[in-house]
């Protein structure tokens, strides 16, 4: 029976991408609206402060090229000095899946073991606490430190599952978690004690205003925090097929996180409402950047990124159609670099992270990179840690051959690279 209804919905997902792509597609650039909490009806942004909507720089496709290091790196003590950058992602590696703790060399700081396929990850500064999350459709979740205790899975309510990213607030007080609850078709912010020995108890949840919450990111010197709201309805008993992609709407949504009030939310020009919102990322002027899978018709090409500044209208970049073509209509990470000024979104789909100018809003070129995801910021301006699928790590710089780190045929790092500061 079970076999049955998956098919129906498989069938019944495939009409409904037919019948939504159907429709005339306005050219890029043209305007939509965008629905804000207490702002309805804002014209679509065609640029933006500092984004004049210019010409993308042509793109220039850099290869790796071999650095010092290759193969296997050695583990390395589990302690972490203070004050020093480590990077957080999950992997399959010979035994299973795990969680990783690395510093930039690529080092393995700690491991430890995951019962299925891992995601994001959150982390508190203050006391070294890390929260990876399982991947959509994730039904676990482990907290563990980088002093090396032992790893306490997380508590998850009946008809939820996790979304794969978290956040923790109040100076590591709680932690936020993106999930489905799934029995009434809405996106919730799961909400958990993270104080140190309260084995991150579940306190509550806040609504995100919209469905498929992805990624959230805390807004510094606020007690806001923001939501990536994908817009796909899905179950857990039919995978991750998409239910409601004729009616999917995308949103970014602003929640105060002393009430859970919905302060602030926006949405794509109507003829996108398929370009999924998935990952963010914050430049240095505090707004939000953002990628967007697209679930429409494959011969379309959308624009994949774009950004919002807090009570304006979405923006998504102004290039040439030509400029997204190789990004196989899928942006798998976003993360801005150490200044806040470059933002780099991976294309796994396409083997390829681009690198965005975040004042004018150009492309300044691509780093090659089979089957490439993870992407963070390597600490200097310009510079990126990047991770593959197929055993990679590399650090890369807009315009510049990659330097590869370490290459391990037996490891398949995850789509995420997160970097922290310990304290």
């Amino acid at each position: 029976m079970a076999t049955e209804r998956r098919a129906v919905l498989q069938a019944l997902a495939a009409l409904a991408l037919t019948a939504a792509g159907a429709g005339a597609r306005p050219a890029l650039g043209q305007g939509g609206t965008a629905q804000h909490a207490d702002r309805p009806g804002m014209p679509m942004a065609g640029g933006g402060p500092g984004l004049p909507g210019q010409q993308a720089i042509p793109s220039v496709d850099m290869p790796l090229q071999d650095g010092i290091e290759s193969g296997p790196a050695p583990a390395a003590p589990d302690a972490t000095p203070a004050g020093q950058a480590v990077y957080v992602t999950a992997r399959r590696g010979a035994v299973g899946h795990e969680a990783v703790v690395l510093d930039l060399a690529g080092t393995d700081r700690r491991v430890v073991p995951l019962e299925d396929r891992g995601h994001g990850a959150a982390f508190d500064a203050a006391t070294g606490r890390i929260v990876v999350f399982g991947r959509q459709p994730g039904f676990f979740a482990v907290g563990f430190d980088l002093a090396g205790s032992a790893p306490v899975p997380l508590p998850l309510a009946a008809d939820r599952h996790f979304f794969g990213h978290g956040v923790f607030i109040d100076g590591g007080q709680r932690l936020l978690a993106t999930e489905n609850d799934y029995v009434a078709g809405r996106g919730v912010l799961g909400i958990y004690d993270a104080r140190p020995g309260a084995g991150y108890r579940r306190l509550g949840e806040f609504a995100t205003g919209g469905v498929g919450p992805h990624e959230v990111l805390a807004i510094p010197g606020t007690t806001l925090v923001v939501v990536a709201n994908g817009g796909l309805l899905t179950h857990p008993d039919y995978d991750k097929i998409p239910l409601n992609l004729a009616t999917m709407q995308p949103s970014l949504a602003y929640l105060d996180t002393r009430t859970g009030e919905l302060v602030e939310r926006v949405t794509l020009p109507d003829h996108w409402h398929q370009l999924s919102i998935r990952h963010m990322a914050l430049d240095a002027r505090q707004r939000v950047w953002f990628g967007c899978q697209f679930m429409g018709a494959p011969g379309d090409l959308p624009p994949l990124v774009g950004y919002h500044a807090r009570w304006e209208a979405p923006a998504l970049l102004d290039l040439p159609q030509a400029a997204w073509r190789p990004y196989r209509n899928y942006i798998g990470s976003v993360a801005a670099d150490g200044a806040g000024e470059v933002i780099a979104v991976s294309s796994p789909l396409g083997h390829r992270v681009g690198y965005v100018d975040a004042r004018r809003g150009t492309l300044l070129g691509d780093t090659l990179l089979h089957d490439g995801c993870g992407v963070a910021p390597a600490g200097a301006a310009r510079d990126f840690l990047l991770s593959s699928g197929g055993g990679e790590l590399a650090q890369a710089t807009p315009g510049e051959p990659a330097r590869k780190l370490r290459a391990d045929a037996a490891l398949a790092w995850d789509n995420h690279l997160r970097r922290f500061a310990a304290a």
